[in-house]
């Protein structure tokens, strides 16, 4: 989730503004970067409990520690530190206290992984002080909704409040839930549609290799993306597969109509939240809303809505892929390899639009629905989703070889998809391993997941 929009409040007089903000996103191909997001779940050592905000093993503390010690600067909500900057990277806190690395805008993937690597070092630097560590997974393996904390941030407290008037597991997706994501660039309204149209379709197979949230409360859940299925009830107004993006004449505008008609959840104004959940944007451009009689939205609360939708896909001023539980390292770069590697070369993102185009609506939602469950062992068509994933891994593979961006070994890109690969070829996602270990090594218990699986 982000920050407040650092964006200036110019007024909003026109629908043509909105479409321009998304298109100002345009980038030359020479000037495309990578930004990758991961989340991760906090526990103490000796409890495994998700730690507070305050107290000496605290979130404030591990924050106000990373500062001090590795030169990160503190944005507070009051007095409270709520997020850390640094070099265009940002630390920030879920709602639950899940800590995230939005990462700075880099050129191969090789960075991004030099990049995850350092945050997880410095993390743990400052965790092990504190009897702390850090989980990558995609559910919450242990404790109930009722057993989370909540960070002291106004905009969590909004949610927190309207998340039960729309869906019965929002609470779960804010509380319990744990992605990583990419943010990938565009040059010109027609290859953002191209690039929405194949990720979209994609999505589900990415929730496939990357299922890793089978336990709910220490037990089996009978699914293998946990988190996936969270969002299909969690607020219909903004969540889901955008059927719209497949259809003729979509492209910007399209796009700003649908978030005008997603219900607002707060203006930022001086620097408080103000509780505008459920209300109409578009009123609130026209300054009516009876929350804030008078006041007309600025581009600075546009930029803020936009973070409000969280489709599979979601559009700003590039676009980010958010199908994918979270989890280890090696699978924190491997997502971005994959949405480079399909989107980022012509020959490839022409080959991964030749794989889905003919995919119908019934079949995207029937992938959609179905992967949260059996992952790569769904039936589609006359073959498994293994077989879609092992075809999708190989278009990558070869988008990344051509991209041909090495490290000082001479190796490209195409290594961070190991993972993946090994995945599809054991038929075996990470999460029935763990369901595996459960029913084995760990004897019925979930506790030595915080072990084993611990950053």
């Amino acid at each position: 989730m982000s920050i407040p929009s650092a964006v200036k409040s110019t007024p909003i007089d026109s629908r043509q503004q909105l479409v321009e903000y998304i298109a100002a996103g345009e980038k030359p191909r020479d000037a495309w970067r990578i930004g990758t997001e991961h989340e991760k779940f906090g526990f103490l050592t000796d409890s495994l409990r998700p730690p507070a905000f305050d107290g000496d093993r605290g979130i404030r503390v591990l924050l106000e520690r990373l500062a001090e010690r590795y030169g990160w600067s503190v944005a507070r909500e009051g007095e409270n530190p709520v997020a850390l900057s640094r070099d265009k990277a940002s630390i920030t806190l879920e709602p639950a206290g899940q800590l995230e690395l939005s990462g700075a805008p880099l050129e191969t993937i090789h960075q991004t992984c030099c990049e995850v690597n350092k945050h997880l070092e410095e993390v743990r630097s400052i965790a092990e002080d504190l009897g702390m560590g850090f989980l990558g997974m995609g559910f919450q393996p242990k404790w109930r909704r009722d057993e989370m904390p909540w960070m002291p941030k106004g905009r969590y407290k909004i949610m927190r409040e309207y998340m039960p008037k729309v869906g019965s597991l929002g609470l779960d997706m804010m509380t319990r839930t744990c992605t990583v994501q990419v943010n990938l660039d565009f040059d010109s309204e027609a290859d953002m549609v191209r690039k929405f149209r194949t990720s979209l379709a994609l999505q589900p197979i990415a929730t496939a290799l990357f299922a890793d949230s089978p336990f709910t409360e220490g037990r089996p859940n009978g699914f293998l993306s946990y988190r996936s299925h969270v969002w299909t009830d969690t607020d219909a107004d903004r969540t889901g597969m955008l059927d719209f993006v497949f259809e003729d004449g979509f492209g910007y505008e399209r796009y700003v109509d649908y978030i005008l008609d997603v219900p607002m959840y707060f203006s930022y104004q001086d620097g408080r939240y103000i509780d505008l959940a459920g209300q109409d944007f578009k009123r609130f451009i026209k300054g009516d809303l009876p929350a804030v009689p008078g006041v007309k939205a600025t581009m600075k609360d546009w930029a803020d809505h936009l973070t409000t939708a969280f489709p599979e896909v979601r559009l700003k001023q590039y676009l980010e892929m958010r199908g994918a539980d979270g989890g280890p390292w090696n699978r924190l770069c491997a997502l971005p390899a994959l949405w480079v590697g399909l989107l980022y070369d012509d020959e490839a993102l022409q080959a991964a639009w030749d794989l889905v185009r003919d995919f119908s609506k019934a079949e995207r939602h029937a992938l959609r629905d179905g992967v949260p469950r059996e992952a790569l062992k769904l039936s589609f068509r006359n073959y498994t989703v293994r077989e879609l994933a092992a075809e999708t891994l190989k278009i990558a593979a070869h988008g990344l070889k051509r991209r041909a961006r090495t490290n000082g070994n001479g190796a490209d890109e195409s290594i961070f998809l190991e993972p993946l690969i090994e995945i599809v070829e054991a038929n075996q996602t990470p999460a029935e391993r763990k369901l595996e270990l459960f029913q084995g090594a760990w004897n019925g218990n979930v506790d030595p997941v915080f072990r084993e699986f611990a950053y």
